[in-house]
């Protein structure tokens, strides 16, 4: 049986690696970019610095930043009748994952019209032609929106978050500059860290997992593990670029093997109350893994020996669960995340809706333990 890997064409990595935006613009012969970002960035002028290099360049754009963090369909559908009216021929995605994801969504339709609906890319899409071209430059150290071939989109609607998993939205360029990503709030920097472990853990006990995507996995656990900390406690410029190059690290593996119910669970805080992503991840997968743990301790047993606990050879079943949950918790109290399923407004009475929502995610097949509405229930629970 074949197993199909996609990666992007080409990626840039290090402080001021922004630089090479506009020769590789050029040399691709695009004329005109249709520059996608968020208006928090465009307030605080991060945006501004690829403005510069555009605007230096001569190369003209016009700028779209109507999006949510969240991003909904309808910021999907203006930034499509946006990008038509621009005439330009490349995007140049400039944020988070609301930004990047967004951008995807825009170049899947601007050549795939038929699905302009975007309800119908939810899922493993089966769009015909290849996106618009998409050149995508990471603000923020977790979602890998840059190499990886999925992007989610809210359906405000149904209160749903639509994962959307087409290998013709992958960026053709990424470029991955740590220094734009120095001066992200300690909060933000905590949170998308904390969404890349739980992309790397959840990629790496999946059952689609395999040799390669392995490899890519436990080399970003091993490194946020290590580096989280400084770089959000400290800012320290190399364990921040250190960080940008797991997140990273970690698409490359997920985005071909997929994910499990700790994102099942997080997207639906995401689409009810709005939760940031990263934070509804750092707080679910302390309690998802121990409920993976019954199947995965064995995988987990590997993951310890790699960051620091050799002992963990000779720990039975429960003691390996014990101590990588507790590893988690511990790193991320010490990046300041300590909410509660609680904390992001969600009741018990909600746990059932929740629930049967999380059955329907496209995550939900690549846990390695068969899950039902009342384990979801029960997780939600543990978890508050």
């Amino acid at each position: 049986m074949s197993m199909r890997f996609v990666l992007n064409e080409m990626s840039y990595f290090g402080k001021g690696a922004r630089a090479e935006l506009a020769d590789e613009i050029k040399k691709r012969g695009f004329k005109k970019v249709f520059l996608v970002s968020d208006k928090s960035l465009v307030e605080v002028g991060v945006t501004a610095k690829i403005q510069e290099i555009l605007e230096k360049a001569n190369i003209p754009y016009e700028l779209y930043c109507e999006i949510k963090p969240n991003p909904s369909i309808q910021n999907v559908t203006d930034g499509v009748e946006a990008c038509k009216n621009s005439g330009a021929d490349v995007i140049v995605a400039v944020g988070g994952g609301s930004s990047i994801d967004t951008a995807k969504g825009i170049s899947i339709v601007m050549t795939n019209p038929d699905r302009a609906d975007i309800v119908s890319l939810n899922g493993v899409s089966n769009t015909e032609n290849r996106a618009m071209p998409v050149i995508a430059i990471p603000t923020t150290a977790g979602t890998a929106a840059e190499v990886t071939i999925n992007y989610v989109i809210t359906n405000e609607k149904e209160q749903v978050k639509m994962v959307c998993v087409d290998p013709n939205d992958i960026p053709i360029l990424s470029i991955v500059d740590s220094e734009l990503m120095e001066s992200m709030p300690k909060s933000l920097a905590a949170a998308t860290g904390m969404d890349a472990l739980t992309h790397a853990i959840e990629g790496y006990i999946t059952n689609a997992h395999n040799d390669m995507s392995d490899m890519f996995h436990m080399q970003a656990i091993k490194m946020i593990f290590e580096y989280l900390p400084r770089a959000v406690n400290e800012k320290d410029p190399v364990a921040v670029e250190k960080i940008a190059m797991a997140q990273y690290i970690a698409g490359m593996g997920f985005s071909n093997v997929g994910l499990g119910i700790v994102h099942s669970m997080a997207h639906q805080l995401g689409a009810v109350y709005d939760t940031p992503h990263g934070i509804a991840n750092a707080i679910l997968l302390p309690t998802v893994m121990r409920f993976n743990g019954e199947v995965a301790w064995e995988r987990f047993r590997d993951i310890l020996i790699q960051i620091g606990r050799p002992d963990a050879k000779d720990l039975n079943k429960q003691d390996i669960i014990n101590t990588f949950v507790w590893m988690i918790q511990e790193l991320s109290k010490a990046v300041g995340i300590t909410q509660t399923v609680k904390d992001t407004g969600a009741k018990e009475e909600d746990f059932e809706m929740l629930a049967k929502k999380a059955m329907e995610d496209p995550c939900k097949p690549g846990n390695p333990r068969e899950v039902t509405v009342e384990d979801f229930i029960a997780l939600y629970k543990s978890a508050m």
